[in-house]
């Protein structure tokens, strides 16, 4: 199997970046299991895609081959390089699996997938991360593969913006007794 797992159009926003002495993250859950624990992909090894606001991708590169950074590396980069102020969402497709107790599988860990498995890997890459209009089936990743959402680390990066408004309008409903509707 070449693909282990992968992540959407995730938010550049809801990356939490790091600040001095605390380390950023790149965590996520599995779409099956929301509530399990997140895990963090940091470290991954694999291809991403930089896509602007309007969902256009703007950028393909790879991560973690030879002495290249690994994703959340190559991502950060992004943040401050030419590509900087052009993209707001990413997606990723790595290579090393996840363990049981929520941490990436060694780089060597990787055994050498069949032809028509990395075809079909290729394949779902390029759907997925395209969304070519007249593809109207998914990519075909197989059932071992799996999509993990992004989770985004409010105690680090605070409630969202729409969080913060609907908390304010409701409490100056509730301060004008009017109630919320």
């Amino acid at each position: 199997m070449l693909v282990r797992n992968y992540g959407l159009f995730w938010n550049r926003e809801s990356v939490f970046w790091g600040r001095p002495h605390v380390a950023g993250h790149l965590k996520g859950r599995p779409s099956t299991a929301v509530t399990r624990e997140p895990v963090d992909f940091r470290d991954q090894q694999g291809v991403y895609v930089l896509y602007d606001s309007g969902f256009d991708m703007i950028y393909v590169g790879q991560a973690g081959s030879n002495d290249q950074f690994r994703l959340f590396d190559r991502l950060r980069q992004h943040t401050k390089d030419a590509l900087a102020d052009r993209w707001t969402k990413f997606s990723w497709f790595g290579v090393r699996a996840v363990n049981a107790n929520g941490t990436l599988h060694a780089e060597n860990a990787a055994a050498h997938p069949l032809l028509s498995d990395v075809l079909n890997h290729i394949e779902a890459i390029l759907i997925y991360a395209a969304e070519p209009p007249h593809n109207r089936q998914g990519g075909r990743f197989g059932e071992d593969v799996e999509q993990y959402l992004q989770y985004r680390d409010e105690e680090q990066l605070g409630p969202e913006f729409e969080d913060m408004v609907r908390d304010l309008w409701r409490s100056r409903q509730d301060a004008s007794g009017r109630g919320v509707h």
